[in-house]
């Protein structure tokens, strides 16, 4: 099958694309993450996803916008509930590409980690897979966990520290009280 993997970073994909390559589907990546923050890291991991691509002959699709704004403007009310926009709004964009460009279905590297909310992932690719008339292939990556860090590490890739919002960041370096 003809699948578009949304890849929210080249270190979450690598195991998802190991993975559907080896079932023999013709995977594509596409990168598009308003909620990168800040624009450092943004780059850096737009930098990683075309190094990552180009060792591994991974076509990958672009939307390169730095969204800080349009970000902040839908999760800075509710910081808390941030995630189900940057689900929702990533799976949208993925599934609205796959339909427009002839893919069979779409995915998300999301689905990777252990720290993302899989139920709610999944609730809303299938809510886009029945708005744009395309299949959304729900996977459980996270039986790969170790394996896509071994493989990054072994590449060489950058690996960042945090989810990628501001906040996430904020919750990963911040010190917090001990009281």
């Amino acid at each position: 099958m003809k699948l578009l993997l949304h890849m929210c970073c080249a270190n979450c994909a690598i195991y998802p694309v190991d993975i559907l390559r080896d079932e023999g589907h013709e995977v594509s990546g596409f990168f598009f993450n308003p909620n990168i923050h800040p624009y450092q890291e943004y780059r850096r991991r737009l930098d990683t996803v075309h190094e990552y691509a180009a060792r591994t002959k991974l076509d990958v699709i672009i939307r390169d916008e730095y969204l800080l704004e349009e970000f902040l403007d839908h999760v800075s009310a509710s910081p808390g509930s941030r995630c189900d926009y940057c689900y929702r709004s990533r799976l949208e964009e993925t599934a609205r590409t796959a339909a427009r460009q002839g893919y069979e279905a779409f995915s998300s590297s999301l689905l990777y980690s252990r720290y993302q909310q899989h139920e709610t992932i999944r609730a809303w690719g299938e809510e886009m897979a029945a708005r744009f008339g395309i299949r959304f292939v729900y996977r459980d990556f996270r039986a790969g966990w170790k394996d896509g860090i071994n493989a990054s590490k072994s590449m060489g890739l950058y690996r960042q520290q945090y989810c990628g919002c501001i906040y996430s960041e904020k919750d990963r370096y911040h010190p917090r009280s001990q009281a």
